[in-house]
């Protein structure tokens, strides 16, 4: 049998990891690991949950749900809010745990380390309340939302603290149960974030389980979990949507994006183009709302490349953990012999490449790094263009530092090219003409459309895609009301 002991009141260590059910850690006969992309190096074991852990973790959920869920929303936020100081208190922990699972520079591992309090903050300035829709002589109907019970949250590897925190507060505050599930690409900060919040919620509220390739579709299929949240590819998206059905699940799916950057021509081309670069290349191209195509105003197009090209050349490549690194490695192995070969695949092609085009750019041969590269006008049918890298399963873990440039003459013909696509999560437009950027925004096909910025996210804010980039939102009062029930009450105001 597996141990299991308490985790109250106790410094979390991160040098043991654990899986977390009903309220205890708990190990496993069977084990894996995790490595360093930057190094190779193998980072600790991790526990692989079995199909009895996670019977036990959804039981543990359902009856904390029974009593969470009828805890006044005031204390649940006093409990998440108390969580996200504690979490406070271990940036520095979870900022280099994440470096060396993810490969990210510490300096943006900080950020999104910051990111679990913001975003915990954010949803408990929220308010869900109920809403009279109808009080007349006769009735008075109201509109309630209440919680929808256990919580399964499938955690991509390129923002796990980020993510986990936007799924665990939406739950936690509406009165769910949740199970964290990260991805065995980078699972070590998600464990130790269900770790943590043992120290200040029921056991059972929040667990976490780590497991190989058959964890995933237990989740999805398990007959007591109530709603699948997933961040991930399309076609990862597509599975859970199939297995989820077969018990109606409730399903919410943020999934890949292919956001186009439409560029006018009256902007301030050095001060744009470098934004433009930063967008596409965070996290070494490995963000599922990154810019990923760029069209520019014909008019303008020679000069905004020649300075996205200077931009794109200052990017520094290297180990998360060196001064001045900008861009760390690609996360995993899989991930970067796909982009080598889309190397290889331009090269066989003949495609102009502006800048960068190669992997093993920089530091030692065992780093999984690659060039943030441009390609130059490859046409407006390149599968690069069409679609994220690789084709037929584009997704955020698909994702890699290779942009496309395109030039454009008329507004109707950048929206064209822009809606081009299967997907639809983000696009944004640049220019100092305010109308013309609401004009151009309105007819774009994306979930999330910016005017002079990119991946502007806040807790209040509804995200999510249109098209095959996902279903339903995160983040907002919409976000919150994905985790409910609606009930309509009609109460007479009279006797009978």
């Amino acid at each position: 049998m597996a141990s299991r002991k308490s985790t109250r009141s106790v410094r979390l260590d991160f040098s043991a990891f654990f899986n977390i059910v009903n309220g205890g850690v708990r190990g496993s006969e069977k084990t894996n690991h995790s490595v360093d992309p930057a190094t190779g190096e193998a980072l600790p074991q991790l526990p692989i949950a079995t199909k009895e852990d996670v019977d036990e973790a959804v039981n543990a959920a359902k009856v904390a749900f029974s009593s969470w869920s009828r805890t006044p929303v005031t204390e649940r936020k006093a409990a998440l809010a108390a969580f996200a100081d504690s979490f406070e208190s271990y940036t520095q922990d979870f900022a280099i745990m994440m470096t060396k699972e993810s490969g990210k520079p510490l300096r943006f591992a900080v950020e999104e380390a910051e990111c679990g309090p913001y975003w915990v903050r954010g949803m408990n300035k929220l308010e869900l309340l109920d809403e009279i829709i109808s009080d007349t002589p006769e009735r008075r109907v109201t509109v309630r939302y209440t919680p929808l019970g256990v919580v399964a949250a499938i955690i991509p590897w390129n923002y796990p603290i980020q993510l986990s925190f936007v799924k665990l507060a939406a739950a936690l505050s509406t009165g769910c149960t949740i199970i964290l599930k990260p991805s065995p690409f980078a699972p070590y900060c998600t464990l130790k974030i269900a770790e943590l919040a043992q120290q200040f919620f029921p056991p059972g509220v929040v667990q976490g389980l780590h497991g190989d390739e058959d964890l995933g579709p237990v989740l999805t299929a398990h007959p007591k979990i109530n709603k699948i949240t997933f961040t991930g590819s399309i076609m990862t998206g597509r599975k859970i949507l199939e297995s989820a059905s077969r018990t109606l699940k409730r399903v919410t799916l943020e999934l890949g994006g292919n956001d186009a950057a439409v560029i006018c021509p009256d902007v301030d081309i050095p001060e744009v183009a470098q934004r433009i670069a930063d967008f596409a290349f965070a996290n070494s191209g490995q963000v599922c709302v990154a810019v990923k195509r760029v069209y520019i105003h014909e008019s303008i197009y020679s000069e905004f490349r020649a300075a996205l090209v200077q931009a794109t050349k200052k990017l520094r490549v290297g180990n998360g953990f060196e001064q001045g690194v900008d861009l760390g490695p690609i996360q995993n192995e899989l991930q970067y012999r796909r982009v080598c070969g889309f190397f290889e695949e331009m090269q066989k092609q003949g495609q102009r490449i502006a800048v960068g085009g190669g992997g093993h750019s920089k530091s030692s041969s065992s780093g999984l790094f690659c060039e943030p590269t441009i390609i130059d006008n490859p046409g407006n049918d390149a599968r690069i263009v069409l679609e994220e890298p690789f084709g037929k399963v584009p997704a955020p873990d698909l994702s890699c530092p290779i942009l496309p440039i395109m030039p454009w003459s008329s507004e109707e013909e950048v929206i064209r090219l822009a809606n081009s696509t299967e997907m639809g999560l983000g696009a944004s437009v640049w220019t100092n003409d305010l109308d013309q950027g609401d004009r151009i925004g309105r007819q774009l096909e994306a979930g999330s459309v910016w005017v002079n910025t990119h991946m502007d996210a806040a807790p209040e804010i509804p995200f999510g895609g249109v098209k095959q980039s996902g279903s339903g939102v995160e983040g907002g009062v919409e976000g919150l009301k994905a985790f409910c029930n609606i009930q309509t009450l009609s109460v007479p105001k009279e006797v009978m």
